[in-house]
This record gives C-alpha cells, sequence and structure tokens, in this order.
C-alpha cells in the first residue's frame, strides 16, 4: 500500500529543444530525518542550475518510523517539481521498483540519499539515455577515471564483490552496487516485472538481467566519497548478495532469465553508403566459451564414469554408446537453457541438429577406442578411459564449434516455426 502527494511540475512552452526528456530521480530512504532535507535541496538547486533537462524529484519512503516522513511532505509542499511517494514495506528494491513502474518520466534515475556520488556526473549519466545511444546507465567507483575516498574495509569488500559478479557472471560493468544509476523507462519496466529482489541485491539483479538480455550499459567514472554514517549491515549483505548471484545464475541455466517485452534495437547499418561492416562479434562470446567449457567438463567426467560403469557388463562400443547418450542429452539441453540463451532456435530443431553432431561425436571416440584395441592387445581398463578422455577433448572442442556455428545459430524466429 502506498500514498502519493504530487508536487506541480514545470509548464508552459519551452524554447530550448533539448529540455524535452523528463527525468525522474528517485531518492529511496528509511529512517533519513537528519539527511533529507539538506540532500533534496542541494539536489533540487543542482537540478535547476546545471541540468539541461526537465527534472523531477520523488523521495521514496519506505517505511520509515521517525518523522522522515513529515519532512518529505514538507519538502513537497515547498520545493516544485518534488514528489513523495510512501509504501509501508522496507527494501531499496522495493522502493525503486514501485517509483520506476509508476513514473511517467523518459528516463528514470536513482541516487542515495547522502549523496556521496558527486553530481557532476548526473549529466553524463542521463545524456546517452536521452539521445537513444544507451538502455542503462551506471556510475562506476571502480571504472578508471573514478576517485574515491573510502576505508579500506569498505574498499576490499567493494573490489570483491564486483569481482565475484565478473567471476560467476563475465559481467562488463565494473560497479554493481554504486548507488548512481538511471535506465530509459521502456527499457526498464519489462526488467521490473522480473526482478525478485526488494533489499540491497536489486542493483545487481538489475544488471545482470539487463547485460545478459543484450541492453547497452553505460558506464560513468564517478567521484565517491564514503558516508562515515552508514547503516549497511555488511556481514548480512554480503550473504545476502551472494545467495543472489547464485538465484540469478540458476535462472540463466533454466532459461528463465530472458525477458520478454524488450524493445528491440535496430541492426547495425554503415553509415556512409560506400561502407562495408566487418562480420558482427557475439558480444556473448566470453560467456558461451567458459559456460560451455564448464558443462562441458562435467559431462565429460560423467562420460568417462559411466563408460568405466558399463564395461562392467558391455563391450568397448557399447558402453561407450550408453555413457554419451545419457551425457549428451544433459549436455544438449544444458547448453541450450545456460550458455546459447537468445537464439531463436526451437526444442525439436535443437536436440535434432545436436543428435547428428552426437554421432560425430560418438565415431570420433568409438574409433580412437578400436584403435587401442588393434594397437595394443588386452588394454588395460585405465589405458582405455583415458584415451576415452583424449577423444572426448578433441571430440568437445569440435562440438562447441558445431554447436555455436550451426545448432544455436541465432536466426530470424519466423525461420524456426
Amino acid at each position: 500500500m502506498s500514498t502519493t502527494v504530487t508536487a506541480e511540475h514545470r509548464s508552459g512552452p519551452d524554447p530550448d529543444p533539448l529540455r524535452t526528456a523528463l527525468i525522474e530521480i528517485v531518492i529511496p530512504v528509511h529512517n533519513e530525518e537528519r539527511e533529507l532535507a539538506g540532500c533534496v535541496q542541494v539536489l533540487h538547486t543542482y537540478l535547476h542550475e546545471h541540468l539541461p533537462f526537465p527534472a523531477t524529484i520523488t523521495i521514496a519512503d519506505n517505511a520509515s518510523t521517525d518523522t522522515t516522513p513529515q519532512v518529505a511532505r514538507a519538502l513537497a509542499e515547498a520545493l516544485p517539481d518534488v514528489r513523495v511517494l510512501r509504501l509501508e514495506g522496507k527494501g531499496r528494491g522495493r522502493a525503486l521498483r514501485a517509483a520506476w513502474s509508476a513514473s511517467d518520466a523518459d528516463v528514470v534515475a536513482y541516487l542515495d540519499v547522502d549523496l556521496s556520488t558527486g553530481l557532476d556526473a548526473l549529466l553524463p549519466l542521463v545524456a546517452p539515455l536521452i539521445n537513444g545511444h544507451s538502455d542503462l546507465a551506471i556510475g562506476s567507483r571502480l571504472a578508471p577515471g573514478a576517485r574515491t575516498v573510502r576505508g579500506a574495509k569498505r574498499e576490499l569488500i567493494s573490489r570483491g564483490y564486483n569481482a565475484l559478479v565478473q567471476l560467476l557472471h563475465c559481467a562488463s560493468f565494473s560497479d554493481a552496487q554504486c548507488g548512481f544509476k538511471a535506465a530509459r523507462t521502456e527499457m526498464i519496466r519489462p526488467l521490473l516485472a522480473v526482478t525478485t529482489d526488494d533489499g540491497w541485491f536489486f542493483d545487481t539483479e538489475l544488471l545482470l538481467l539487463a547485460e545478459h538480455n543484450g541492453l547497452r550499459i553505460h558506464e560513468v567514472p564517478v567521484d565517491w566519497v564514503e558516508d562515515l554514517d552508514s547503516r549497511v549491515a555488511l556481514a548480512a549483505t554480503a550473504w545476502e548478495d551472494l545467495c543472489g548471484l547464485l538465484r540469478v545464475a540458476r535462472a540463466k541455466a533454466r532459461g528463465t532469465a530472458i525477458v520478454t517485452g524488450l524493445p528491440q534495437r535496430p541492426a547495425p547499418c554503415a553509415a556512409h553508403p560506400n561502407a562495408v561492416l566487418a562480420p558482427r562479434r557475439s558480444t556473448r562470446a566470453t560467456w558461451q566459451t567458459i559456460a560451455f567449457a564448464v558443462i562441458g567438463l562435467l559431462s565429460t567426467l560423467a562420460t568417462v564414469a559411466l563408460y568405466a560403469l558399463g564395461r562392467e557388463w558391455w563391450s568397448p562400443l557399447g558402453a561407450n554408446l550408453v555413457a554419451l547418450t545419457l551425457t549428451t542429452v544433459f549436455n544438449t539441453e544444458a547448453n541450450r537453457r545456460f550458455t546459447f540463451t537468445g537464439t531463436g532456435r526451437s526444442l525439436v530443431r535443437v536436440h535434432t541438429q545436436a543428435a547428428l553432431v552426437f554421432l560425430g561425436y560418438y565415431a570420433l571416440t568409438s574409433v580412437a577406442l578400436l584403435a587401442v584395441g588393434s594397437l595394443v592387445r588386452q588394454p588395460s581398463r585405465a589405458l582405455e578411459v583415458g584415451v576415452l578422455l583424449g577423444a572426448s577433448v578433441l571430440g568437445t572442442i569440435g562440438r562447441f564449434l558445431l554447436l555455436r556455428g550451426w545448432v544455436f545459430a541465432a536466426r530470424s524466429p519466423h525461420k524456426d516455426m
């Protein structure tokens, strides 16, 4: 349940063509009676004096129990373009989701109430969104050119967390948790519908989903000074963030991280009529390679284990056939859900083509086993397993190339109907 008090917006014609995009800046607060008035007054003055676009400020009060609601209402009554959104539930993610979902602005943004991030980065943050170049924009304390003032503990935790985000998800952005972000409203709404976190992990979840679905993220190096009065519980937040990272990874694996309803960018085209575009390189190549390698390693180990078990009852070719058949089904489905997402291929076509690739893979490993049998009289079980492992590695490389270039090659949706 929430209530909104809206202040009067700017009205009347504006001769400046730049002042056409309305920006809504949300300040999520919980028990911030001491900081709120000063923050809003500084930000309000800065927007009117330095930002060449119309902007409103929304104070998103999430379940404050002190005098924050009264301070917020007083600010909305005293200052034009300031409004209040009151929510009865606590959580930064909950507050931002509610405010951004209800916004009628072209661009939505949010700032932490302590204004730790220098406001001179605000225009570089929103400009690429207003002109349509980017979909989301984030302030980064870790990007080249950023300047930060904070203690060693906070620095270590921040860098460690962002390194973990990049390790687990191959994220290209450098700073997931800086409280200085903006997005085009038409792009953010479909993402908000599938985000689930109501707390501090909301930022990371939003960015991971955006990047996974091919949105363009603009990063701005910022000046940032630590607020020594911060009340964030670092240990509890770190644990919740770790659980969140694993949850998003699981969503990617299951295919539920694909967001429908996102506006699509037009295909790249040459500005000069005689120019020739370079071959397009997949932005997900690194992620695909790592994900395929992990799945391939698990599949290879499972194949070897099943082969060794099957040799108790069957011949080398029979044990190899059973082991590869079982692991290939798992391997194909795992790669469809986790590695080659968003390629627009049907389930039936994927598994049919993967079955043909499997036949080549089986032929390679079988020839290797037959060669051992012809060259070595009564080969040991260890030798057979070693040869099978080597052939599997070679087959996996060829399988990756075929899966990426043929089975999971991106195509227009109508071609797979």
